[in-house]
């Protein structure tokens, strides 16, 4: 089963959410013994939260010289030579003739277009590697064991083998590696961008983002006396790029418009997939009901609110937070998925039990995204051939 194993599913038999992680399935990154290492919770449970100063290793790793500890992550291996072809046609992503090398991004929907699972995508020739939160590795083995039928593809579980590292800059020294290259915020062939910002002023222009995958007994050696950043470093910058997290900014409703997800996840020309019919009609004829937007924080308060507490307009609950961070230039940042009605330039509150936090939202999924028949005008980018 991995590292994690989960203790309930839907009826479809995948994962709910992180609640889900079995707490008897533990890992423990052999870089925790680093000093000043404090252990991270939740998703990144079993690597470092941060190694004593969480401001001075973002500073470190948004620069490109330190690197962070993933290796909590899943890994899920697909090989044999139908591998791409059947991957093409369960999921978003035009796999088909995917190169070599080359990185890109799926989802795997339900019938409904909800985003079930997500994964990070390299294939080396012989083998597709499917890089995933830890929570969804066994249940995405198990799911795709099944949808194998005749074909020629053989389907692994491979976490325990392999542990994950992620810098916002290439590292020369593991070229050699299976390594995956972020393709956000850039617009994929076949997508389409639901935001208010070009490519050329969108925020995550400023966090390019690596991932490598080294051999799990090489970790530490590999690693060496290169300078490390916890997971908050890794994580208050994905917050400032606008770039959704399976299991953060997900849930059972979530579908890939919601976050802007079809800019590099999803192709909107390719064949049949389960969950397409809802993805084409919500894009050409509707609009996504709820919207991701990046929040700026009052900072005056010594706390920070929590992913989960409610977010209001006015006396209206709108939604909820789903990430936050203490960025080391903007302060407290977050990320929330809140209604699509909700005004632009609503003020918003997040509410932490008692405690009110003042929050101004910034645009990520425009309000009127969707719907883009017959539509002539806008700031939404039309997909890429």
């Amino acid at each position: 089963m991995g590292r994690w194993a989960s203790t309930r599913y839907r009826e479809s038999g995948i994962l709910l959410s992180l609640e889900d992680v079995d707490p008897d399935m533990t890992y423990t990154s052999p870089l925790l013994v680093r000093p000043g290492a404090v252990q991270g919770t939740g998703a990144d449970s079993g690597v470092a939260s941060h190694y004593g100063e969480p401001l001075r290793e973002q500073r470190a790793l948004s620069a490109g010289t330190a690197v962070v500890d993933l290796s909590q992550r899943g890994v899920v291996t697909v090989s044999g030579p139908d591998r791409l072809r059947w991957l093409n046609t369960l999921s978003s992503q035009h796999l088909a003739a995917l190169p070599v090398g080359e990185s890109t991004e799926l989802l795997f929907l339900s019938v409904q277009g909800r985003i079930e699972f997500d994964a990070r995508v390299v294939d080396d020739g012989a083998t597709t590697w499917l890089l995933v939160e830890a929570a969804e590795a066994a249940p995405l083995a198990e799911w795709l064991n099944r949808m194998k039928f005749m074909l020629r593809v053989d389907v692994a579980d491979v976490s325990p083998q392999w542990a994950t590292i992620g810098s916002t800059a290439a590292v020369p020294d593991w070229a050699d590696y299976i390594h995956w290259v972020d393709p956000w915020p850039e617009l994929g062939a076949g997508g389409y961008a639901y935001s208010t910002a070009g490519i050329d002023e969108h925020p995550g222009r400023d966090r390019p983002w690596f991932e490598y995958l080294i051999p799990a007994e090489e970790l530490a050696a590999t690693v060496g006396d290169r300078a490390l950043a916890g997971s908050m470093a890794a994580e208050a910058l994905r917050i400032a790029a606008w770039r959704p997290r399976w299991g953060s900014e997900t849930d059972e409703r979530t579908i890939p418009h919601e976050l802007d997800l079809l800019r590099t996840a999803v192709h909107l020309s390719k064949g049949c997939y389960k969950g397409q019919e809802t993805v084409a009609r919500v894009h050409n004829l509707g609009h996504p009901p709820r919207r991701l937007v990046f929040l700026q924080l009052d900072g005056s308060q010594h706390t920070m609110p929590q992913p989960g507490n409610e977010v209001f307009a006015g006396d209206r609950k709108v939604g909820t937070l789903t990430s936050v961070a203490q960025h080391f230039e903007m302060g407290p940042v977050a990320l929330a998925v809140i209604k699509r009605s909700v005004a632009p330039d609503s003020l918003l509150t997040v509410m932490d039990g008692d405690e009110p936090y003042t929050a101004v939202q910034e645009i990520i999924v425009a309000p009127d995204a969707g719907q883009v028949v017959g539509r002539q005008t806008g700031f939404l980018k039309k997909a890429r051939t």
